[in-house]
């Protein structure tokens, strides 16, 4: 698991930009987590080390950064990788779930096949903001008749209350904000 210190680490390479996208909002920017090796493996061996503990059998990561850490997640332990993306981007088969924006709605998609039923699944990402993109792939497991036994990302931003839209026994993350 990540120790306190190199969580505080973790937490201090968080940059806040503020007013992107757009004016009143502040984008906490994990690229110099990803720039530097050292917090790159930290974040990388966090999640690893909770999916092999709940025993998970497939990673299935969100469009984009929760493919950065999913990937490296899923090479780690020997699993295999399973990408949610927006409407229009996976070239075979999909199952899509739709989810609320502030404005309109958007679609997420899952290939047919990338699933078994049963299968024991962790789902990765790299930030917990309102969760709709969250409940939306986790609706596209169950879809599949597979089993998520735990969402994590690095980043919760607790008062945006995601939480609240996943089963929340089954969430977990890192750094909260």
């Amino acid at each position: 698991m990540i120790s306190e210190s190199d969580l505080q680490h973790l937490r201090a390479a968080i940059r806040d930009v503020p007013d992107f996208p757009k004016p009143g909002i502040i984008f906490k920017d994990i690229t110099p987590v990803l720039a530097d090796p050292k917090l790159f493996q930290i974040a990388v061996d966090g999640f690893a080390d909770a999916t092999k503990a709940i025993g998970a059998e497939k990673v299935v990561g969100i469009d984009a950064r929760g493919f950065l850490f999913g990937a490296a997640v899923a090479y780690r332990l020997g699993l295999g990788f399973v990408p949610v993306r927006k409407k229009g981007k996976l070239p075979w088969h999909t199952e899509r779930a739709e989810y609320a924006l502030e404005y309109g709605e958007a679609i997420v998609e899952m290939h047919t096949d990338a699933l078994r039923k049963g299968e024991k699944v962790v789902l990765i990402d790299d930030l917990l903001a309102t969760g709709g993109t969250a409940a939306a792939a986790i609706k596209l497991v169950e879809k599949m008749g597979a089993q998520l036994l735990e969402a994590q990302f690095l980043i919760e931003l607790d008062f945006l209350h995601g939480r609240q839209n996943l089963p929340a026994e089954r969430v977990r993350a890192f750094l909260h904000f």
